[in-house]
């Protein structure tokens, strides 16, 4: 299968699993418990309808919007995700050229592969820091001055994270960081050396956001005890309201669904929150983000910027969102499997058969920008 054979997500994620190990595909196809929330959040969108207009004049399309301050030329973005040095060599390096090229923001994970300030160095582009609160609350504070002394943009707090979700895929073949496979995942491996070349005659797996701070590679701490042991659960409001003022920038809240929490994080002084439930990956039976969606716009929508991520797997469920008033929209597995495929060049075309999508799908709307979008072009079944 080629590159050239991918024309949607699906084809994607099916070029990807041809070249991962089941391990590390499951790692990034798999959610929490049943999967139920995960199957939701493309699912949601099949229950609303576009309702087109025609004869509109829209020759030229304008898809810019501004987001927390942030011009974008797209209205959607790539969504921090961890560990891409798994997927490809050439991980958050790829993903920041290409988001560069496109005009778009992106982020970069705790969890990353490549340090904050690399990334800023490879792209201008308006940068995330995707934040992990942990018990260590100077570990913290370092970690929000060194996105300042970078020049991040945006700061970007996961709160729906205080502990691991249980991804039973992963259980079943023992992925862990470091490897601690069983004979079931080590066979996996053994099947796809194109991915042990790929991975071993490059630089050593290392997660620079951490190293100074956590011995995650060797052997002492793995992915799922670092969700367990190093962040804190007793995360409270007062504890982000603080980290808002330390930030004193556009901040944040990743994983907010519900509309209380909406207008604490209105309350606190965010610019921002994103309806996520990490891709399906932590509560399993969370609502969708997008089955949410109108409830917090309609009670907060005025006051911050929404947005929303979750199961977006075409252009026309970018246009849905932005229709019932999100700001943006995320992309984390709609990336993260193109990167597995073929590295830049393959977030470059997922990323530009998206652009396609969502012109296209603007022009058969009858509209020629962004705010033209409005709940006037869908009905839900």
């Amino acid at each position: 299968m080629r590159l050239s054979d991918c024309h949607n997500f699906s084809d994607f994620r099916r070029m990807a699993q041809r070249r991962l190990p089941g391990p590390i595909f499951n790692y990034i196809d798999g959610a929490a418990d049943d999967e139920v929330t995960y199957r939701r959040n493309t699912a949601s969108f099949e229950s609303c309808d576009l309702v087109p207009n025609v004869l509109r004049g829209v020759s030229e399309i304008d898809m810019s919007v501004t987001v927390m301050g942030q011009k974008l030329a797209m209205p959607f973005y790539c969504s921090p995700t961890a560990l891409q040095r798994l997927f490809h060599h050439q991980g958050e390096r790829a993903v920041a050229k290409v988001a560069a090229k496109y005009g778009t923001m992106f982020g970069v994970s705790t969890l990353g592969t490549v340090s904050l300030e690399e990334v800023r160095r490879i792209s201008s582009s308006p940068q995330i820091y995707q934040f992990y609160f942990h018990r260590d609350r100077g570990l913290n504070r370092a970690m929000i001055q060194r996105a300042k002394q970078v020049g991040v943009e945006v700061m970007m707090l996961t709160v729906d994270s205080i502990t691991g979700g249980n991804r039973e895929r992963d259980k079943r073949t023992g992925f862990a960081i470091p490897f601690k496979l069983n004979l079931a995942g080590m066979a996996q491996f053994a099947l796809k050396p194109a991915w042990a070349i790929n991975y071993f005659t490059h630089e050593g797996f290392k997660l620079p956001q951490l190293d100074e701070h956590v011995d995650m590679g060797g052997g002492t701490m793995s992915i799922s005890r670092y969700f367990t042991e190093m962040l804190d659960p007793s995360m409270t409001w007062d504890d982000v309201a603080e980290m808002v003022r330390q930030w004193s920038g556009p901040f944040c809240l990743k994983g907010i669904m519900s509309v209380e929490d909406a207008r604490r994080a209105v309350d606190i002084g965010c610019s921002g929150i994103v309806l996520s439930n990490h891709g399906g990956r932590q509560l399993d039976g969370s609502r969708a983000a997008f089955d949410q969606l109108a409830e917090v716009v309609d009670a907060v929508g005025d006051k911050i910027d929404v947005i929303m991520d979750g199961g977006v797997q075409r252009g026309t469920h970018v246009l849905k969102a932005l229709s019932l008033g999100a700001k943006a929209v995320g992309i984390g597995r709609y990336y993260m499997f193109p990167l597995a495929a073929a590295g830049q060049p393959g977030v470059e075309r997922a990323l530009e058969q998206m652009r396609v999508e969502v012109e296209r799908g603007m022009k058969l709307m009858g509209c020629s920008s962004i705010g033209q979008l409005s709940r006037s072009n869908l009905r839900f079944r």
